[in-house]
């Protein structure tokens, strides 16, 4: 039990870390420069285990157009719209944001999956979630000329997690049915996306990054090579271990370390934030719970294995 522990605090860790290193590196590359670096040394750890547990397979290239699709919405963009909106956001509050795509998962299944409707806690949860969202965007201040919070940085933030929501949809209608081991499915996934990025990102001015030693470091190692292919690693440990709706609780502890990350670095943490952070908390909960009411549980390891970000 204590490698389950240690593995659970670890990937909390991981995720909630993630947002203090983008907004390290976005002080010298682009958004688009920092996806491709954090995609480039997650692909590094995936590939090794994938290899090592001899999970990918040549036949599974038939189904390379639907690990397209997902390297596309629930990678390429998101990881881009993510640091898009961390660049112009307080890492701590984009932190709490980067845990709302389960609320746009929710509202997707219920309009695009005929046997996945939303029950009555599950729509509390939404709007509660939506609540918090909106205490955390705070438009009003927009109105009085006295604009703290960046639209367009939570924006960007809400793009990348309803394109996830999104794409949870897709793995559900084309990628569960297959039944391929997820850890196979994450490396194709991956993979995709490092291609894709690599393609389409201006990569003229990226080594500026190597002016800062820690911004380096942060997304290397920790935005790449922890948060991203060694988060996946040790989500698919505790997926393995305690079943999707345990390995899933990691989601709880991200916002709320992302938020203290951002506090020891100096940014403003009122009681407006501490609320928004627990009514998004207490979204995913509701969330997550009426939906093991409602999902068949042969489908759970599959969607989460996935869609994690």
């Amino acid at each position: 039990m204590i490698r389950i522990y240690t593995a659970f605090i670890l990937l909390g860790l991981f995720w909630g870390s993630n947002f203090i290193y983008m907004k390290w590196a976005a002080a010298y590359i682009s958004p688009g420069q920092i996806s491709l670096l954090r995609v480039l040394f997650g692909f590094i750890p995936l590939a090794a285990l994938a290899w090592r547990n001899g999970v990918l397979r040549f036949g599974q290239v038939r189904y390379l157009h639907h690990f397209s699709v997902m390297a596309a919405l629930a990678t390429a963009f998101s990881y881009f719209a993510m640091a898009k909106g961390t660049a112009v956001l307080p890492s701590g509050i984009a932190g709490v944001l980067g845990g709302s795509p389960a609320i746009f998962t929710s509202l997707a299944s219920t309009l695009f999956l005929r046997n996945e409707k939303m029950n009555s806690l599950m729509v509390s949860g939404v709007a509660l979630g939506m609540v918090g969202i909106t205490l955390i965007a705070r438009p009003w201040a927009a109105l009085g000329g006295n604009d703290p919070i960046s639209l367009a940085g939570i924006a960007w933030m809400m793009a990348g997690s309803i394109v996830f929501g999104l794409s949870y949809i897709y793995v559900r209608r084309f990628l569960s049915p297959i039944r391929l081991p997820p850890l196979a499915i994450v490396t194709w996934q991956t993979g995709l996306a490092l291609l894709m990025l690599f393609a389409l990102t201006d990569r003229h001015g990226i080594g500026q990054i190597l002016q800062d030693g820690r911004a380096t470091a942060g997304v290397v190692i920790g935005l790449g090579l922890l948060g991203t292919g060694t988060a996946f690693v040790l989500y698919y440990f505790l997926l393995q271990e305690l079943g999707a709706v345990a390995a899933s609780g990691a989601v709880y502890v991200t916002p709320v370390i992302a938020l203290l990350i951002g506090w020891a670095a100096g940014e403003q943490v009122g009681l407006l934030e501490i609320v928004a952070t627990l009514l998004i908390l207490g979204s995913i909960g509701m969330l997550e719970i009426g939906r093991q009411r409602t999902v068949p549980r042969e489908a759970a390891p599959m969607q989460s294995a996935v869609s994690v970000d």
